[in-house]
């Protein structure tokens, strides 16, 4: 039981970010940005690796593997499987992952406050963007409640 504590590799480096390797393949992988449950299991099927098997006791050549398909895995997947359908500025559709998908994130909400759109001023001054209410919730401060009118 120790030994197989001691091969076990507790941090695995793969698409610039360190993933548990206590925890199963296919759960390990949702720990990168813009990869989700779905997603790490074409991963894991495309490499040809045990999705329940623990990442940290994988040998480098499976994880190898799994780094080439994360690093390929726009050009593998149809087009409308992609979390970027319509890139704004090229018109080309792909897969962002890793520290690239907050990037993207915080550029295109830069966007949309540059051309002064409704959601790009909704951004702005805090307030909820998709249409939820905000009579009763999102408030911000110490108020509480409605104010009454003193007779």
């Amino acid at each position: 039981m120790a030994q197989e504590e001691e091969d076990i590799k507790y941090f695995v480096r793969v698409s610039n970010t360190d993933l548990d390797g206590t925890k199963s393949v296919r759960v390990a992988l949702t720990g990168i940005p813009g990869v989700g449950r779905h997603t790490s299991g074409i991963i894991t099927r495309r490499a040809a690796v045990n999705d329940h098997e623990l990442l940290g006791r994988l040998p480098d050549e499976d994880v190898d593997r799994i780094r080439e398909v994360v690093t390929n895995y726009g050009a593998l997947i149809p087009a409308w499987m992609r979390n970027r359908i319509k890139d704004v500025y090229t018109g080309e559709s792909k897969h962002i992952l890793g520290s690239d998908l907050a990037m993207t994130n915080d550029e295109d909400v830069n966007l949309l406050r540059k051309i002064r759109c409704y959601r790009g001023i909704r951004h702005e001054t805090g307030q909820k963007v998709r249409g939820q209410r905000t009579k009763s919730t999102g408030r911000t401060g110490t108020t509480v409640g409605v104010k009454r009118k003193k007779d």
